[in-house]
């Protein structure tokens, strides 16, 4: 692995990133052809959050957070300090003394591919993170990594810039270079949501809504009067 930490990587627009932050997670993933999810392991350690930042990526060594220090100076308003280690650990490798330090400099989030700890005190100051695992045992500060280089989470490469969503379903990544047409993609998907909603409101069944009867039909599903009640009309 290099050790190398890239300074000022390309960022989307602002306003493209700060649009996502009022669109689902599910959503946007939806809206990108059921893409960019990273699984159902990273969990907020809060609920009731949403957002959406560019990403600050790190790859460090297991139970070590030096380069957590190091890519602080990297972050900036409306990033999303997103961590990963070389190889799986379960340390808690962050923690609200962090999660100050990067609040100050503007960023909204943290994905911690790894171990949290403080999960109270974030809560209480209001830093939402996403982690595979709280853990109180720390880290040490001795083994170099790397800072705004592709790195991997739940699946899916992240690079730096690459959009962030997050909220209390998980988190999905927006590639950097298409973050416009995810955006206009989710935005449509919010329209035909609501046509749907305002559907069911009216009592209209999704099994109309979505032309499903007939694949009930092909699928050889049929309907009968459930026994009981038969016999009670006899």
């Amino acid at each position: 692995m290099e050790t190398v930490i890239l300074t000022d990587p390309p960022r989307p627009a602002r306003a493209t990133v700060e649009a996502f932050s009022t669109i689902g997670v599910a959503t946007v993933g939806e809206a990108m052809g059921r893409t960019g999810s990273c699984g159902s392991d990273l969990r907020p350690i809060q609920q009731g959050a949403r957002v959406a930042g560019t990403a600050v990526t790190v790859m460090s060594w297991p139970g070590d957070n030096l380069m957590i220090h190091a890519a602080i100076e990297q972050c900036g308003p409306g990033d999303i300090l997103v961590v990963t280690t070389r190889s799986p650990s379960e340390h808690g490798m962050f923690g609200e003394l962090f999660a100050t330090g990067l609040q100050q400099r503007g960023v909204v989030g943290a994905i911690i591919d790894g171990g949290v700890r403080d999960t109270q005190e974030l809560r209480d100051m209001g830093f939402p993170v996403w982690a595979r695992h709280v853990n109180v045992m720390g880290t040490v500060k001795n083994t170099p990594g790397a800072i705004n280089v592709p790195i991997v989470v739940g699946g899916q490469v992240i690079d730096a810039g690459d959009i962030i969503v997050a909220d209390d379903d998980g988190l999905v990544v927006v590639p950097r270079e298409g973050g416009d047409d995810a955006l206009a993609a989710s935005r449509a998907r919010l329209a035909k949501e609501e046509a749907t909603r305002q559907s069911f409101l009216g009592g209209e069944l999704g099994l109309d809504r979505y032309g499903m009867r007939p694949v009930l039909e092909r699928l050889g599903v049929t309907y009968r009067r459930h026994p009981l009640a038969a016999a009670e009309e006899s």
